[in-house]
């Protein structure tokens, strides 16, 4: 009798201890599901950075090395004191600026924008931030014969620039290998070719791209609030896309002006009376590490430009706390090489 009755303690036990596991099971699946779903909006609003840029298919390492050795030359320059490297640092961990509002070029004038980052630039709908310049190519060429950056003389495409190079070290040879077929290798468009082959290699990886391959505990419950305000704020109609940006041109002061009103933007490209103070939407990967911000780098730091951002765009005022959360989650979006000591 005692053993049956024992028998029926044990298994009401085990039948309680079954109820609750699976309890717990389905509670911990009802937590999991809205960051499930969340992901799974992610990327339909965003998709992780591809593996490779367009046209680096047809980039070979020498073609490649043949970039890296021009874009940290300073005798690019017209007095052999800056590069392309000087402007957008890659080196110690750097995201690709200099982290100054506008960048001194060789005679030490500075020009009136803030220095784009060269990380993942070639996945952008255009170059510059009036998108002047449609490739990685075009844009490798004019800041060398830009009088205001690397000075170079501009006549005759270049030519200066190829009679400067060509009487440099070991460039004739590594030009010859770099592009084998052809009977004149060492060209200007040649020389925007290598680099532009180079910046294609600048492709980052963060912990934003773990969460939207499913790795649910990639972001603090913090950071998925910040995304969650970054969505339901209206963020997304500009910064979408996996770069979180660059992939469309928008006036800056939808709702409120911004206050400088010298620079045009787009307008000074195209003429249209519709672009005035509108430029390319700047990518948000990698944006808490190039500050100052805006395209004149008047803002300093990321706490003030998301607010700012949201008053002028939007006109809504975000509490600290908002700003707080989102900035926590723009911090995911930083290369991982690049903090992984910080």
């Amino acid at each position: 009798m005692f053993s049956y009755i024992f028998i029926i303690i044990i298994s009401s036990l085990c039948l309680i201890c079954s109820c609750t596991t699976k309890k717990e099971e389905v509670q911990k699946k009802a937590e999991k599901a809205p960051v499930a779903e969340l992901i799974k909006q992610a990327n339909s609003i965003f998709g992780k950075i591809p593996e490779k840029m367009p046209g680096s298919e047809n980039d070979t390492p020498e073609l490649i090395e043949l970039g890296k050795k021009l874009y940290f030359d300073k005798r690019l320059s017209v007095n052999d004191t800056i590069s392309c490297n000087s402007c957008h640092n890659i080196e110690n961990k750097k995201a690709g600026v200099d982290n100054l509002p506008t960048s001194p070029g060789a005679h030490g004038k500075r020009g009136n924008r803030n220095s784009p980052t060269v990380l993942n630039a070639g996945f952008h709908i255009a170059q510059f931030w009036d998108g002047r310049a449609a490739t990685l190519e075009e844009q490798a060429k004019m800041p060398i014969i830009n009088p205001v950056e690397m000075a170079m003389p501009s006549e005759e495409e270049g030519k200066e620039v190829v009679k400067k190079v060509s009487s440099i070290d070991d460039y004739n040879e590594l030009f010859k290998k770099a592009f084998p077929n052809e009977p004149e290798p060492l060209t200007f468009d040649n020389i925007a070719k290598a680099i532009a082959a180079f910046e294609r290699t600048l492709i980052t990886k963060d912990l934003f791209d773990d969460f939207l391959s499913g790795k649910k505990d990639a972001l603090t419950e913090e950071e998925i609030e910040g995304l969650e305000l970054f969505i339901k704020n209206g963020c997304t109609a500009c910064h979408n896309g996996p770069l979180l940006g660059g992939r469309m041109f928008q006036k800056i002061g939808t709702v409120h002006p911004y206050e400088n009103k010298e620079d045009l933007g787009r307008f000074n490209v195209t003429g249209i009376e519709s672009d005035k103070y509108v430029f390319k939407v700047p990518s948000l990967r990698n944006v808490v590490l190039t500050y100052p911000y805006f395209h004149d780098g008047r803002v300093p730091t990321i706490e003030e430009a998301v607010k700012k951002m949201a008053w002028l765009q939007f006109g809504k005022e975000l509490t600290e706390e908002e700003v707080n959360k989102i900035v926590k989650f723009l911090n995911t979006l930083s290369d991982k090489s690049r903090v992984s000591s910080q």
